[in-house]
């Protein structure tokens, strides 16, 4: 159908990965294969940010090079997409030297343009935001938020972009772009915060305050702001495949939307004379336990760990079931196990034992055949599950399209659900006890409308699961093809196929929790 470029936004290597980066991570990839399976050609990008003050903090404190500090996290990030079988087709790292280049060569083209100009700053600043501050910044009472930690405040010489020339046109062009941000309230705070007048930013950090950074390219004595380093690795990533710019997608945390990515990146942008990312989508926040997530607290998910106790695909599918895109939700074990149980092992699980349990013991473990005529002279229960798979699919696809995932994800449980009741209404197990040629009809009518009702049901999975609905056909002896609308007709191509004698997709898990940390 055409390109599709979407990006998760690249995770700061001071500390290790937690479930929030685990969550960001799955909903690109959901996307990435959603239009994968659309028939788009996808460039899915994610990386870590290296660069900053807390890195060289970090890696002093531990008495290692910055380099070595960022190669060893770096490289948790990369198991965590390798874990959770995230389908990006690149890694970025911004030490990485076709970045430095980049960044360069834009700092450069804005500053012979005029656009960058050098002034002095006296002000506040925070080590730990690594940035300039303002009065408006503080709270009712002159303290500062928590947020930033130790504030000071200094006076030097720095370098500002001409962020404040380009408000009214982002003003105007949010205005004409109303569905920049996703979801739409968070593009109505943008235009909250664009309400007051934008400073110049500063875009420079002294190197005797801040070594580890990439140098301006026009004062080799200072070093760029993080964020302007950070946000062009989206656009480092495509040069060569220009044809993939503008993104169509940033994923990233409510947090980092404003200022970052809804008014430095797409002025940024413009200044530099290119259009600017088709859409922001701007997801919520995990809380854990019903509480703020947090490591020094000991409330928090280790990601790996718990993937690896009750399966990938499990952690993945409750992250985009649990959470409303743009929204906040909590993380429980208790939910998980909920779920786990409700949803996957006594819904979709017991299905799939049931199709081949049944299958084996009444048709020799081959799914008969049931061509729609057939199908059509079944009965009522048999065209009632088929027309609610038209209804689920229809809509299912168009959730999808829309980022409504759980919602997605509730309809195709519910198709599910609806096909485990049609086993129960037909009973099988008593048709295949009578000798009556009627009987027999039905029970075959059954078993291949029990097998393509599973087929069609994890069709509409493999973004969320794709582990799963390998391991489902596979046990189905069959293998999709390319075209997955065309995977979405209910037919008899079923028929014929031999099933595996049995299979435990999502076995019943030890229930002494061991990746919630708690003290």
């Amino acid at each position: 159908m055409g390109k599709f470029y979407i990006t998760t936004a690249i995770d700061y290597v001071n500390g290790s990965p937690h479930l929030g980066h685990a969550y960001e991570k799955v909903l690109a990839d959901v996307i990435a294969r959603f239009r994968r399976l659309m028939g788009d050609e996808v460039f899915f990008l994610t990386g870590v940010d290296e660069h900053g003050q807390k890195v060289q903090q970090s890696a002093r404190a531990r008495g290692i090079a910055p380099q070595q500090f960022c190669d060893e996290v770096s490289a948790e990030f990369r198991a965590l997409c390798a874990k959770l079988d995230i389908s990006n087709d690149d890694f970025i790292r911004t030490t990485e030297p076709r970045h430095k280049q980049v960044v360069r060569a834009l700092l450069q083209q804005l500053y012979d343009q005029g656009e960058i100009y050098r002034a002095e700053y006296q002000g506040f600043y925070s080590t730990r935001q690594e940035q300039f501050l303002q009065e408006k910044d503080r709270n009712p009472d002159g303290s500062w938020p928590e947020i930033y930690g130790d504030v000071t405040e200094i006076t030097e010489s720095n370098y500002f972009f001409r962020l404040g020339k380009y408000q009214d046109w982002l003003i105007a062009y949010l205005k004409e772009n109303e569905h920049f941000v996703f979801p739409r309230h968070r593009q109505q705070q943008v235009l909250e915060f664009l309400a007051e007048p934008l400073n110049d930013l500063c875009i420079s950090r002294p190197k005797e305050r801040l070594e580890w950074g990439i140098p301006l390219p026009f004062d080799e004595g200072y070093v760029t702001y993080v964020w302007f380093d950070a946000l062009v690795n989206y656009y480092t990533a495509v040069v060569g495949k220009k044809d993939f710019w503008p993104a169509d997608l940033h994923v990233i945390g409510k947090d980092i939307l404003v200022p970052p990515h809804a008014v430095y990146w797409p002025i940024m942008l413009k200044a530099l004379g290119l259009p600017p990312p088709k859409q922001v989508l701007a997801h919520g926040w995990w809380s854990i336990n019903g509480k703020k997530m947090s490591k020094s607290t000991g409330n928090f998910v280790e990601p790996v760990a718990f993937a690896d106790k009750y399966g990938v695909d499990a952690l993945r599918y409750f992250m985009i079931r649990e959470m409303s895109v743009g929204q906040d939700s909590d993380f429980s074990e208790a939910q998980f196990l909920a779920r786990y149980n409700a949803e996957l092992a006594n819904n979709l699980g017991n299905l799939v034992n049931r199709v081949l349990n049944m299958t084996n013991r009444f048709a020799g473990g081959v799914i008969p055949a049931l061509d729609a005529d057939a199908l059509a002279a079944s009965g009522e229960p048999e065209r009632a599950l088929a027309a609610l798979w038209d209804k689920t699919r229809d809509e299912a696809v168009a959730l999808h399209e829309g980022y409504q995932f759980h919602l997605a994800l509730e309809r195709t449980l519910a198709f599910i659900t609806a096909t485990n009741a049609y086993i129960e209404h037909r009973a099988p197990w008593k048709l295949g006890k009578s000798a009556a040629p009627a009987d027999t009809a039905l029970l075959r009518a059954a078993l291949a409308t029990m097998a393509e009702a599973l087929r069609l049901g994890s069709s509409l999975l493999p973004a969320v699961m794709p582990g799963t609905v390998k391991k489902i056909h596979a046990v189905l002896g069959y293998h999709a093809g390319e075209n997955w609308r065309a995977e979405l007709t209910w037919d008899a191509r079923l028929a014929g196929r031999k099933v595996a004698e049995a299979a435990i997709l999502f076995p019943r898990p030890e229930t002494k929790p061991t990746a919630t940390k708690t003290k």
